[in-house]
């Protein structure tokens, strides 16, 4: 069979699967819908905090971006494995023991205050926007190619599928659904994985692959970096970032991650404290499992590419490169009108233009694998595009349903009521991801790298210190969100979007990029934060006593809303 009909069967069963767990699971009460009850167990929570946490980005680009970038990929690897250890470590089991639905509703409560439950809504729509950008983007790619539409009609398609099972099975049937879309995306990361792996180095294992020789016996790190000398790329093994620019992005990618509010509501998930630490250590097992896979699967990717095309024939080259120059996102251009693909590092003279995000779904094509295998890979994409878009848009909706109108608006609101709300709230939410989708800021990594920067600059340090520190009042956290947010925003929009005059790579602030000025903005915000708030009163004494509370996690009854 051709790879078309096969990625129907693929997907079409994978999506079959979505839709049936949606129906099974359909959420009736708020407690069902926000936090699946409270009863998942730590294995099943774990699966779907991997399969949350292992969007687009990490499926689909990461180890395209590490293809491309060589050593400097490698801050994406620091910073978000580093996060996940934070957050599991330092926050998760604290939040659980606080037992509330959402971030907004911890900040709202732990600051005594709706203004900052107002503020923390706010910063929540807004990470949450920006990181499901990256993710719709990532459906339409994976569309525009295996099902042969164009970018466009691929995110209606996945807008309609997310909206079917998150509207109606709430959280339960999401973490139902990320169980079977984390055992569907790592099958079909590993599979041409270790395919390829067996092909170029005689290792199956990729990890081992990975530092293996070539049949020639050169070490195929080595002939990488030979191969991109003699084309004019900078070495692959070595790095041209600055320092200070690896570190504040590593450290912006690591607490982000803490700050990410559709990871920390999987941790309300389960029924106690212990089951939380448990379901963490779990989720990082499962995600090594990708995330030390990716860079092979990088090196693998970036050396076939480039022994394909590289000075071809144009009017030769294998059926994979014109199956992807039809969506646009890999393009020829014969400048020296030769006929032949000048790959080259020089961008005056380099006639191939390939997008960083079709590396990891055109690989098995590339390397001439199976149909079957070409077409599970489409399917693990939209697997980990579609289970974190679920996720940011449960985020969404319970911010809107219960952080202003359940605690703000409406506060007699009937359970009934505010269920209505949450899913009205999943249908506005789907509409705004998919305008992101078909209009994005970037590729996908690059999109997501931001919304770990706006998570670092508004959440990080008011979770942090509205944990470990009695004395944080409203007036400094209230101020900290507002100021770390807006700075982020800021740098953001100027360096990244143009906004604000503009500016480019020579001009930005320290010489960090706006994928690491969450950083900067982050320490801003606890320097105002800590600051400000030893100008005005400490917090009334049973906030305090929550606080006293919270760090010490040895229990916790369930989530509640109150």
């Amino acid at each position: 069979m051709d790879i078309q009909t096969w990625t129907y069967i693929i997907v079409g069963i994978t999506f079959a699967i979505y839709i049936g767990i949606a129906i099974w699971s359909t959420a009736s009460t708020t407690s069902d819908f926000y936090v699946a009850g409270g009863g998942i167990s730590p294995l099943a929570n774990g699966m779907a905090t991997a399969a949350d946490w292992m969007s687009a980005a990490s499926f689909i680009s990461m180890a395209g971006l590490i293809s491309f970038m060589g050593y400097d990929g490698a801050v994406y690897l620091m910073g978000w494995t580093g996060g996940y250890v934070l957050l599991a470590l330092l926050l998760a089991p604290y939040l659980r023991k606080f037992g509330k639905f959402t971030v907004p509703d911890f900040i709202g409560d732990r600051y005594y205050s709706n203004i900052a439950r107002t503020v923390a809504v706010i910063c929540a729509i807004i990470v949450s926007f920006t990181y499901v950008a990256g993710q719709m983007r990532g459906v339409g790619v994976v569309f525009a190619r295996f099902l042969e539409v164009d970018v466009e009609t691929g995110v209606y398609i996945g807008m309609i599928i997310v909206l079917f099972y998150a509207t109606l099975g709430g959280m339960k049937g999401v973490t139902y659904t990320q169980v079977a879309q984390y055992c569907i995306l790592i099958f079909a990361f590993m599979v041409p994985a270790f395919f390829i792996s067996f092909q170029l180095t005689g290792n199956v294992i990729p990890q081992l692959g990975f530092g293996g020789t070539v049949s020639d016996g050169t070490y195929l790190l080595d002939k990488l970096d030979g191969l991109h000398k003699e084309l004019g790329f900078a070495a692959y093994t070595e790095g041209s970032k600055s320092m200070i620019d690896v570190f504040c992005i590593t450290l912006a990618l690591m607490v982000g991650t803490a700050g990410l509010p559709h990871v920390i509501v999987r941790f309300f998930t389960v029924a106690k404290v212990k089951d939380a630490r448990i379901s963490a250590g779990w989720a990082l097992l499962l995600i090594a499992i990708l995330y030390t896979t990716a860079p092979a699967i990088a090196v693998f990717a970036r050396t076939n590419l480039i022994q394909t095309v590289s000075n071809q024939d144009y009017d030769s080259v294998p059926e994979w490169f014109t199956n992807w120059e039809k969506t646009g996102l890999i393009a020829f251009e014969d400048k020296n009108a030769d006929g032949k693909i000048q790959y080259v590092g020089d961008t005056e003279t380099n006639e191939l233009t390939i997008d960083r995000d079709i590396m990891v779904l055109a690989n098995p094509e590339i390397a001439n694998l199976p149909n079957w295998v070409i077409a599970l890979v489409a399917a693990g994409g939209l697997a980990a595009a579609l289970s974190t878009a679920a996720g940011l848009l449960l985020v969404i909706s319970a911010s809107i349903s219960h952080d202003l109108i359940k605690k703000q608006i409406k506060p007699d609101i009937s359970e009934k009521g505010e269920l209505v709300w949450a899913r009205l709230g999943s249908v506005i939410a789907v509409v705004i991801a998919g305008y992101f989708g078909i209009n994005p800021p970037g590729f996908v990594a690059a999109v997501v790298a931001l919304a770990f920067g706006l998570a670092a600059a508004s959440f990080f340090p008011a979770i942090i210190l509205g944990i470990f520190d009695k004395r944080m009042n409203k007036e400094g956290a209230i101020a900290g969100m507002v100021i770390g947010m807006l700075l982020m925003l800021f740098y953001m929009m100027k360096f990244k979007l143009g906004f604000f005059g503009g500016g480019s790579q020579e001009d930005w602030w320290f010489g960090i990029s706006p994928e690491g000025f969450g950083s900067i903005a982050m320490m801003v915000n606890f320097a105002v934060s800590f600051s400000l708030s030893r100008f005005f009163p400490a917090p009334p004494a049973d906030v305090q006593e929550i606080v006293e509370n919270i760090r010490f996690p040895r229990g916790a009854g369930g989530a509640t809303g109150h």
